[in-house]
Order: structure tokens, then sequence, then C-alpha cells
């Protein structure tokens, strides 16, 4: 089976988790005028103890079509992925349902300038980055439980971009 990107948007990603990303958002003006702060963009989710822990993560360029064979979750805490580059990139995320099946999973495309939360116990793909290898400021859970569940897919599925 194959799948394809649709735009990332506000409204389109709502039930996987948030998008982050200055556009429509009205800047406060700190630091005397010095900087424009873009705040609340999504709420950090971290449950049963854990702490928010912030990383970088730098991701391999995928080869297209790319075969998406397995799904993780966090059921524990959100995971927010950040760009540190300016180019489009491919999230891939199914609804929250027991096992993950081909009609549940939907793959979105950041224009590269726009981030994603991923609420907590949505099942998604790790970071899959287009062209080149990227890097991307990650915040999520740290600590003590099973935070960390890798679903093998019955089908796999070819992303064609």
């Amino acid at each position: 089976m194959i799948i394809r990107p649709e735009a990332l948007t506000k409204g389109s990603f709502q039930s996987f988790g948030d998008v982050l990303e200055s556009d429509g958002v009205s800047p406060q003006s700190i630091n005397y005028g010095h900087t424009q702060k873009f705040a609340d963009l999504a709420a950090i989710t971290v449950m049963d103890g854990g702490q928010g822990h912030i990383s970088i993560y730098r991701s391999c360029a995928i080869e297209l079509p790319f075969r998406i064979r397995s799904l993780e979750r966090h059921p524990l805490g959100s995971q927010a992925f950040y760009p540190l580059h300016d180019r489009p990139f491919p999230v891939v995320v199914a609804t929250a349902v027991a096992v993950p099946g081909p009609a549940d999973i939907r793959v979105f495309l950041s224009n590269g300038r726009q981030g994603v939360n991923i609420h907590a116990g949505v099942w998604h793909h790790y970071q899959l980055s287009l062209g080149q290898e990227s890097d991307y400021l990650v915040i999520d859970r740290v600590g003590s439980g099973e935070n960390c569940v890798v679903q093998q897919l019955d089908e796999e599925l070819l992303l064609e971009i």
C-alpha cells in the first residue's frame, strides 16, 4: 500500500498533537524590544514522576519510496520535534488504537518551519528527514516506567512524496 503526505496544519493534526509554528501567533515583545516571544505553542505532558528532557536528534536522510515497517508510542508523555533547519520533512502518525493498521496511519508534510508535539499515547514513526541529514530539537519525558512501546506493522507501507 502506498501512502502520501498531506499538508501539516493545526486543524488536520489536532487529534495527534500540536503544530509548533510562529505563523499566526501574535508575539510578545521582551528583552527591551530586542526579542519576539511566540509563547504557549504546546503543553508538554510528563506523567508518573518523569521529567522534561531536551535533546537534539540528528536523523539520516531517507531514500524514497521509504518502507514504513513499525510505529512507536510514548504512553507517559508527549514528544515534541522542532526542525533546526528549513526543509520539509514527513511526520507519520496513527490514531491511539491498541494495534495500528494501514487505515489508522496518516502522513503530514511539515513546511520546514513547523514542528510537532505528539500527544502521549499517539503512535508515530521515528523522525524522518528528506534530502540530507538533519537536526531536530526534541522535548520529551525521561524517568522510570515503560515509556516507549514499539509495534511492528502487519503490512508495510510505502511512503512516496
